[in-house]
């Protein structure tokens, strides 16, 4: 008998070279096109199970966001409109002039500013779990007021349990490979580990947001302590945008319950 072939979409690693340096993307599937952007300091694999349940109607490309993952890392600051800057630099060396978008935390703040500067680049926005960043919000943030994944590293090692710890309240109990694959995104990210959270803590999402103007669907787990509480005024933000929270999920939705959050994108993608 011959092999019998897997009908599963295969995901391919690649990368594309821009002017300031290789950024890394998987892809798979074929159709129109769904671009997917991780929270930091994760990586491409924030969406590892997801991506093959999008691939059997989309076309699906999901970024190392630079700085982290495989990505270049820059090495200065960067803001969110660097982030946004490197998905169009991505965007354009693989032949893709518009897409549909899905961003996860930091990724949905980036995912914002593409849709609010690079509208003609965005058909369709999904935003899970955005904060809502305005000037309180900034306040609270620069006087510590949100903290998370800061850590010194430590000559005996004790900074990768404080990261490990750090971020289990927030993860699934009885998930610890969820928060593994956490942990080794954020020990790849290095120096960078925390600029994403910095990055969204400046951003002027105030200034950014009444800009949107796609179709948009507002999304997030209802366990997840830090963007729930904002993700109606989000929606409420955004005219004509689609408020559906996933019942149960985590900071770590995405990966925690792919194919919810799978289902739920190909829904409002279709509609």
């Amino acid at each position: 008998m011959g092999r019998v072939e897997s009908m599963e979409p295969r995901v391919r690693r690649a990368y594309v070279d821009t002017a300031d340096g290789q950024i890394h993307y998987v892809t798979a599937g074929a159709g129109p096109p769904v671009l997917l952007l991780h929270q930091t300091p994760r990586s491409w694999d924030e969406y590892r199970d997801v991506i093959p349940l999008l691939a059997r109607e989309r076309r699906v490309i999901a970024m190392d966001t630079i700085g982290y993952g495989e990505s270049y890392k820059p090495a200065r600051r960067s803001e969110i409109e660097d982030y946004a800057r490197g998905a169009i630099a991505l965007l354009d060396g693989l032949g893709v002039g518009s897409t549909a978008v899905v961003g996860h935390h930091t990724g949905a703040v980036i995912a914002m500013e593409l849709a609010a500067s690079y509208p003609e680049r965005v058909e369709r926005l999904v935003l899970s779990a955005s904060p809502y960043v305005d000037t309180a919000d900034r306040e609270r943030r620069r006087t510590g007021g949100h903290r998370v994944d800061h850590v010194e590293p430590k000559p005996d090692g004790t900074h990768l349990a404080e990261l490990w710890q750090g971020r289990q309240r927030f993860y699934p109990k009885d998930r610890p490979d969820l928060l593994a694959r956490f942990v080794t995104d954020a020990l790849r990210a290095g120096e960078k580990l925390v600029e994403g959270h910095g990055a969204c803590s400046r951003y002027r999402m105030e200034e950014k947001i009444g800009r949107v103007r796609c179709p948009t669907l507002v999304t997030c787990g209802t366990e997840d302590p830090f963007s729930f509480p904002k993700v109606e005024l989000v929606a409420r933000h955004i005219p004509g945008s689609r408020l559906a929270p996933i019942a149960g999920g985590s900071v770590a939705v995405v990966d925690e319950m792919p194919e919810v959050f799978a289902r739920l994108v190909l829904e409002f993608l279709g509609s």
